[in-house]
């Protein structure tokens, strides 16, 4: 993978450059909201497929686990493959994702399906992450990063109320269907417009080992990991959540789970532009306010205005997450910023499938109420962790 923060001297010019930024961002988004869909669709998909909601929840948790473990192998293996055949390639297997998805007859056969979704998780959030700075100049270099990575937050987001409005309105099969034509025309807007791009310098294994020894960044990922899982404890089962506790009809849920994207796009903002003066009170606060939310719907969440004041800070809160923890991973590994992200994206990923995993064990056995108190504790144990660690850049080579 380059390592090069510099953009390429050969043509296209600068508009169609960005239009390539673009572009990435799009298949982020796409990707990231197929990943997120089954969220706000997971009882009537379980309802029609004979499965139990627990074990629907796989349909988050097998492709966030398998994004974790292709994202660093296709940092270290893609050698010296184009990077826009690459991506090009991946953009085609998430169609097809999507409409196996769209087309299945039962559980293991849409599990099939979110399979290679988690492949392309992993292979376009690595590719994205890494050729930013060989479209455009080191001076526009953070801008490029925000839009790229402004898919994956938007999609985490907006993926679980898109999918749960086009369920509630056309039915959970036309969601996946949607999701295919927006990877198509990420795919055409790619092939328009994202330049020829050769490896340059490959990511080693020692480069990674080198920053596995990084405590700072092994924090982060602890940091990441706690917050992450423990929202999707409780976030994988939002729907049931809303209905069963606070006593939501089947047509209100997707115009709150839109209302807790917009808050959470709005806590994107929030958090971008803190984050980076301010990291640690910023993620202290957007804790604070997650663990608040997830653990006052067990207390507090048993009428229809509560419950939808608790998901609107659910989403405010949850909306900076990952652009805060992004900022994290920059500031501590500005020599191997590939790497980082590579980790990253593997240990979020990793996040979501201990999350939903566990959720679906305890959700079985134990109820929402309990499941949603102890994903509180989980988030909150981040707070320790966030709490002892000094972040502090390191200097840029």
């Amino acid at each position: 993978m380059s390592t090069s923060h510099q953009a390429d001297e050969q043509p296209p010019g600068v508009p169609r450059r960005w239009l390539a930024v673009f572009s990435l961002g799009l298949a982020t988004f796409s990707v990231v909201t197929t990943e997120m869909l089954p969220v706000g669709l997971l009882n009537p998909i379980a309802d029609t497929l004979n499965a139990t909601v627990g074990r629907a929840g796989l349909m988050i948790s097998l492709p966030a686990l398998l994004a974790a473990f292709f994202a660093p192998l296709v940092v270290l293996a893609s050698g010296g493959i184009n990077r826009r055949t690459i991506l090009r390639w991946l953009l085609i297997l998430l169609i097809a994702a999507n409409i196996a998805s769209a087309t299945a007859t039962s559980m293991n056969g849409l599990l099939v399906a979110r399979v290679i979704v988690g492949f392309c998780m992993g292979g376009i959030w690595a590719i994205a992450g890494g050729v930013a700075g060989r479209l455009v100049p080191q001076s526009s270099l953070g801008l490029a990063i925000s839009i790229i990575f402004g898919g994956v937050a938007a999609a985490s987001v907006l993926g679980v109320p898109l999918g749960a409005f086009m369920g509630d309105v056309f039915g959970w099969r036309t969601a996946f269907l949607a999701m295919a034509l927006l990877a198509l025309l990420a795919l055409i807007l790619l092939i328009k417009s994202f330049p020829s791009m050769p490896v340059e310098h490959s990511v080693t294994l020692g480069q990674f080992a080198e920053q596995l020894a990084n405590p700072k960044l092994l924090a982060g990922l602890l940091v990441t990991v706690l917050l992450v899982a423990g929202h999707f404890m409780a976030f994988t089962f939002i729907r049931p959540l809303l209905q069963t506790v606070s006593h939501f009809d089947d047509n209100w849920i997707g115009p709150l789970l839109f209302a807790y994207g917009l808050a959470g796009i709005a806590g994107n903002f929030l958090a971008g532009g803190a984050a980076a003066k301010h990291l640690r009170p910023t993620l202290t606060l957007i804790t604070l306010g997650l663990t608040a939310a997830v653990i006052l719907f067990s207390w507090w969440g048993g009428t229809a205005v509560s419950g939808g004041l608790i998901t609107l800070l659910w989403g405010l809160a949850y909306g900076g997450v990952s652009v805060s923890l992004m900022t994290w991973m920059m500031i501590v590994t500005p020599r191997s910023i590939e790497v980082a992200t590579s980790l990253y994206i593997a240990l979020f990923n990793i996040g979501i499938s201990i999350g939903a995993v566990t959720g679906g064990q305890l959700v079985d056995k134990y109820g929402l109420t309990t499941n949603a108190l102890m994903a509180g504790a989980t988030t909150g144990l981040a707070l320790v962790v966030i709490a002892r660690v000094k972040i502090k850049a390191e200097p840029a080579p």
